[in-house]
């Protein structure tokens, strides 16, 4: 929602202007001084709403209208054509809408409200608060845009211009012109629908310009702009799988989830889509690094048949298991704390893998429930953050609170694992 503070600032402000015009045009000192002022520079004042208009941009205008009259011409002409297509294309939506709509209000299907043709913008609800400055902005780049098409567009048809002018209604910004209402009426039906296509078909020609541009920057900031480099993290919320001193941050660029490279969103996406099917990843570490359970208690099994041989209190080991040097079909258990066992390690499969190591190193697999996963996020310079849980719960660990968090030094126990 948008925030309280932020409502009560634009309400004081409105009720401060329009307490002030209602002082001065009551004050029989002030009034005709601050009329005057008003009219003389094109201000006008009502309850939320203020609105500026002017004259000064008129030559401008003149001089965009005569501008290779042929080209602009066939311009306008384009922008009858696409106006009048877009007229009957929002028909279209607009019945479509009305019918999801009258759907919705009809069934229990949670999932046909996310499937409406058109969503309205709502700030504070379906729109951040944080973007609020930008939808503002955009707002008013495209009312500018929109109404220059309909000044120059009326200059070129006879029609004169009396002026431009922005307005404010409470916070949201706005532009306009105003046209010889006898003129228009004058020209002839074609030439009116070139006027007031005019603005639509500006609008969709700096929509078609912003996405050229978008696409584009990575080419216009080369060499300083790279893409492909990780997954940038945009906000970490609070009590999420991702958050805490050894997590992620915001400003973080995730580079990889175990031996899977994230060179984007879609690589994240993927890393974790892949990792929750595939088998879970083992570890090189050194043989002699190695412990015994029975140094923490004899292995057990849980209630999935899977094997532990941690303590229950043990908040920063995890159980491994590794194949008996002298039997490959035996299994060994080792409870390790799980930082220091797997930083700077290489993931591996089998012991074939570790053999190209300096020292003797082993192959060594998390211990872990069905479907749950140990898996190290790697943000350099930071340390890998270390996650045990189901991976879709990393994923969407921004829209929901799960049970399944990362792993850290100041990990608290739940009875199925390590959670931070």
């Amino acid at each position: 929602m948008i925030p309280v503070p932020l409502l009560v600032c634009v309400m004081a402000a409105w009720c401060a202007v329009y307490l002030a015009d209602t002082l001065l045009k009551s004050s029989p000192t002030h009034r005709i001084n601050y009329e005057s002022w008003l009219a003389s520079r094109g201000v006008a004042l009502a309850p939320f709403h203020i609105r500026w208009q002017t004259t000064m941009f008129n030559r401008l205008f003149g001089y965009c209208a005569r501008i290779n009259p042929r080209v602009l011409h066939l311009w306008f002409n384009g922008g009858l054509v696409f106006g009048i297509g877009a007229m009957l294309g929002s028909v279209v939506l607009l019945v479509k809408t009305l019918q999801q709509t009258l759907a919705q209000m009809t069934t229990d299907n949670p999932r046909i409200g996310g499937q409406q043709a058109l969503q309205v913008v709502v700030p504070g609800v379906n729109l951040p608060s944080s973007q609020l400055a930008y939808f503002f902005i955009a707002l008013l780049l495209s009312g500018v845009i929109h109404e220059l098409g309909h000044a120059v567009a009326a200059l070129r048809e006879q029609v004169r211009v009396n002026g431009f002018g922005v307005f404010v209604f409470v916070l949201y910004p706005g532009a306009f012109v105003d046209l010889f209402t006898t003129h228009l009426n004058l020209v002839s039906p074609t030439q009116q629908l070139r006027i007031f296509c005019a603005g639509v078909w500006h609008n969709f020609i700096l929509c078609v310009a912003a996405l050229a541009f978008l696409f584009l920057l990575p080419v216009f900031l080369f060499p300083v702009y790279t893409t492909g480099g990780g997954a940038l993290v945009t906000e970490v919320v609070q009590g999420s799988a991702a958050d805490g001193p050894r997590g992620l941050a915001v400003g973080d660029i995730i580079r990889g989830l175990e031996d899977c490279p994230v060179g984007g969103v879609e690589d994240w996406t993927g890393c974790l889509s892949h990792l929750a099917h595939a088998p879970q990843t083992g570890y090189c570490v050194p043989a002699a690094s190695l412990q015994p359970s029975w140094a923490h208690g004899r292995a057990f099994k849980r209630l999935d048949g899977t094997m532990d041989c941690c303590s229950n209190n043990s908040l920063t080991d995890l159980c491994f298991s590794y194949s008996k040097p002298e039997g490959r079909n035996s299994r060994e258990f080792a409870c390790m704390p799980v930082r220091r066992m797997v930083t700077g390690t290489r993931a591996c499969r089998s012991d074939a893998e570790c053999s190209s190591s300096a020292a003797a190193s082993v192959c060594v697999t998390p211990s872990l429930e069905n479907q749950t996963r140990f898996i190290r996020v790697a943000h350099p310079p930071g340390a890998p953050m270390l996650f045990v849980g189901y991976p879709p719960h990393l994923q969407y660990a921004g829209l929901r609170r799960s049970a399944c968090c990362k792993l850290s030094d100041e990990a608290c126990h739940q009875s199925y694992g390590l959670v931070s």
